[in-house]
């Protein structure tokens, strides 16, 4: 089965490969003869003549963060030595030189500005704030009805099996309320009233294969772990928001928890299901925002544990461990066995 030809997408990309070549011979002019052209998802490639050498622009509207761990992969696939990433969006390069620096050895990052390109600053660390005061007071009301509290971005949460299914909103008063609904972009799914919460019982192992079981998966592998802990070699865990959150419950993201493992050490458990070339850049960033120097784990389904997510693991600065998970996980607390 072929892709659907997309004109505009071609368009783009024969610009992108076009851009990146112009920038390459400016800047690098010593090494750019010869060099061969190539795609990459959201941007362009061009290698080396003796392919030393990789450079990748990556387009400022195809998610620059999160393509970390493509390009890594690439590199390491064609056995390149110097890999140089040039982003589009100054903000974006930023976090990506963040990223870029928990690895070994470190791409460049370069900030792009029409002609010009310039090292990128690394941003610091992400941040997850705490909710307001009157937030909080919800805390008690919304595990009353059955919910799994979390923080995340400022926000108090409640969840079942991860999908999110409250949020409390401050007001401009001084007051909050809750709003209810299958995540935060989409209220009006949520006319449910609060009481009728429960009615998310799709959300449980062996229902039939709905809408709402498909969402953020990797967000119910982590509600298992934090109820099942042992699974992962970990005493407790809780859940904690992403350095970089995802714009909306169909964005491929990870899911991350934080506590101690069986040891007493600090251990940060970063959950993915599926492929996901970005969950190692990811999972090392949500460490370095909530607990730099904590053990890292990478927990995904077994089925999921690919070598490239093992490769990308072992060239972290502090190279994090990558956990197999049973296939059968969404079954883990069923019938009362936390």
């Amino acid at each position: 089965m072929t892709d659907t030809p997309d004109p505009e997408r071609d368009r783009r990309a024969s610009l992108q490969a076009a851009k990146l070549g112009a920038l390459v011979r400016a800047h690098w002019s010593d090494r750019a003869d010869g060099a061969e052209a190539g795609s990459f998802p959201g941007g362009a490639t061009l290698a080396s003549a003796d392919a030393a050498v990789l450079w990748i622009l990556l387009d400022a509207q195809e998610g620059a963060v999160r393509r970390l761990g493509a390009a890594l992969a690439l590199a390491a696939r064609r056995g390149t030595g110097e890999l140089h990433l040039l982003v589009e969006d100054g903000d974006d390069a930023a976090v990506l030189a963040r990223r870029a620096a928990l690895f070994a050895p470190a791409p460049s990052v370069w900030a792009v500005a029409g002609a010009q390109v310039a090292p990128a600053a690394p941003a610091p660390p992400a941040l997850d704030p705490a909710p307001a005061p009157e937030a909080e007071l919800f805390r008690p009301v919304l595990a009353a009805a059955g919910l799994e509290t979390l923080v995340e971005g400022g926000s108090l949460l409640g969840e079942v099996l991860g999908l999110e299914v409250a949020r409390v909103v401050p007001g401009d008063d001084g007051t909050a309320h809750v709003q209810a609904g299958v995540g935060r972009f989409d209220r009006e799914v949520g006319a449910m009233m609060f009481a009728e919460l429960s009615e998310t019982d799709v959300r449980r192992p062996g229902t039939p294969r709905h809408p709402l079981n498909q969402l953020v998966p990797e967000r119910w592998l982590r509600s298992v772990l934090v109820a099942r802990p042992d699974l992962v070699g970990a005493a407790e865990l809780r859940p904690v928001g992403s350095a970089v959150p995802r714009a909306n419950l169909k964005e491929s993201g990870v899911a991350t928890a934080v506590g101690v493992d069986t040891h007493g050490r600090a251990v940060v458990v970063t959950c993915s299901t599926g492929v996901d070339l970005d969950l190692v850049p990811s999972a090392a960033d949500d460490r370095l925002a909530h607990a730099p120097g904590a053990r890292l784990v990478v927990a995904v389904p077994a089925r999921d544990a690919l070598p490239v997510t093992t490769d990308l693991a072992r060239h972290l600065v502090d190279p994090a461990e990558v956990v197999a998970v049973g296939d059968d996980w969404q079954m883990a607390t069923v019938d009362g066995a936390p």
